[in-house]
């Protein structure tokens, strides 16, 4: 007898049990291809440039003096963000961001730079050689500040009398003046440490020296692509050689322990760039091919050579997510904020900001001689700084992060890190990968 076929023992099958095998034939979602999202849109407008003043001030109308702090109180630092000061730092700063547009550091000629410009190259030669002839002394493996760093600024100081006659500068109180901007600029000398707060002094020095008609508005690009990328390398040798401590919780933007205008310069270079884009600061071949071109490429190549882990995304995870920026417009616009919002309108910053007649106070300011005033040579740049003596009378010195050297605990920067794994024969392609991820 011949079996029965699948159809008859389907039609065994009571009709329930069909019924309850579900029909998806209409229940499955077409399919629709997926639309890209836009960009989340800052509510926050990119500032706009102010333009410098059609005139600089008449300096027989000024009174000079060794800059101090102003800004001691909230109130005095409203005043300053009403202040013509503030649009002047503000126009001078993304004046010479704006004047490296789509420019190489190598399409600057030697012979096109002017005199004074030359003279300012020369003032940081000779303050690299101070730093070499100067060697640290033997820690015993510490990573923590060299000591000797306070004898380089004691030398810094004691030729910036005659940098400034190089200049054209003649009268004592001019130089006091403006000295103290770049004598404030290598650091600190307490602390042993440097942030971008002594970068920004480079930048005021920098200004008064526009503010004296000693540079033009035309050595604008000369001044950033040529002195500024200059005091980045001996800032560098310097950060090295004494294993200065980073005045602040990995920096003030948290882009870089020390730097934030070579990000502000450098994505204004690469502006309209035909093929380096934002992601290739994860290309080494790039990096190395053209770190010596742009300054945004150059201090990433810096910061990963500082650092004893291997990735952008592990040791710098800010300049990592800026990486997926669709162009180099998004990330100079950004930094143009962070310069405000971030530098000029916080207070715990602006506290150190020095005043002169150069680059003068708004009327109503505190005075630096004003009660529970500290002085600036004592004090880090991590922010707000509190003074106490403890029931046994010792003095201290806290910041809202960490601890004061009264304290004896401190934080090691990560180039002393890497320095010393140098010194032990481990770098290079020895860098420590995290171990998962």
């Amino acid at each position: 007898m011949a079996s029965p076929t699948a159809q008859e023992e389907s039609a065994k099958i009571p009709g329930p049990a069909l019924s309850a095998i579900p029909n998806l034939k209409d229940r499955i979602p077409k399919l629709e291809p997926r639309q890209r999202r836009a960009d989340p849109s800052n509510p926050i407008p990119v500032p706009e440039t102010p333009a410098l003043p059609p005139r600089r001030p008449d300096l027989s109308t000024l009174a000079f003096k060794a800059p101090s702090r102003r800004i001691l109180s909230p109130a005095d630092h409203e005043l300053f963000l009403s202040s013509p000061t503030f649009q002047l730092v503000l126009s001078f700063v993304f004046g010479l961001s704006e004047s490296v547009v789509d420019t190489a550091i190598s399409s600057i000629k030697e012979s096109e730079l002017s005199e004074p410009v030359k003279a300012i190259l020369h003032t940081l030669d000779e303050a690299e050689a101070l730093c070499r002839e100067s060697p640290p002394n033997d820690q015993g493996g510490s990573r923590f500040g060299n000591k000797v760093f306070r004898l380089f600024l004691d030398k810094i100081k004691q030729r910036a009398a005659q940098w400034h006659q190089a200049l054209g500068l003649k009268d004592p109180a001019v130089v006091a003046e403006v000295s103290t901007y770049l004598n404030q600029s290598f650091g600190n000398r307490s602390r042993i440490d440097y942030g971008s707060g002594h970068e920004l002094n480079f930048i005021m020095w920098l200004l008064c020296l526009y503010q004296l008609s000693i540079v033009q508005r035309d050595d604008f690009p000369s001044l950033v692509l040529c002195v500024f990328n200059r005091y980045l390398e001996v800032m560098r040798l310097v950060q090295s050689t004494y294993y200065l401590e980073p005045a602040g919780s990995h920096g003030v933007w948290g882009l870089d322990d020390y730097q934030f205008l070579p990000f502000l310069f450098g994505s204004s270079q690469l502006l309209h760039h035909p093929f380096i884009t934002p992601r290739s600061i994860h290309q080494e071949l790039t990096i190395e091919e053209f770190g010596g071109e742009f300054l945004y490429l150059g201090q990433v190549a810096f910061v990963n050579s500082t650092k004893t882990v291997k990735g952008l995304r592990w040791h710098s995870p800010m300049l990592d997510d800026i990486s997926s920026a669709k162009n180099w417009a998004k990330i100079e616009g950004g930094m143009k904020r962070m310069f405000v919002s971030e530098v000029l309108r916080k207070l715990p910053v602006m506290q150190h900001f020095l005043f002169g007649s150069l680059i003068p106070a708004a009327e109503g300011m505190s005075e630096q001689e004003a009660p529970g005033a500290a002085n600036e040579e004592d004090e880090g740049d991590a922010g707000e700084v509190e003074v106490f003596d403890d029931k046994d009378g010792v003095r201290h010195v806290h910041q809202p992060i960490g601890w004061g050297d009264c304290c004896g605990i401190k934080v090691p920067s990560s180039i002393a890190a890497a320095e010393e794994m140098r010194k032990r024969g481990v770098g290079g392609e020895h860098l420590r990968r995290i171990p998962f991820d």
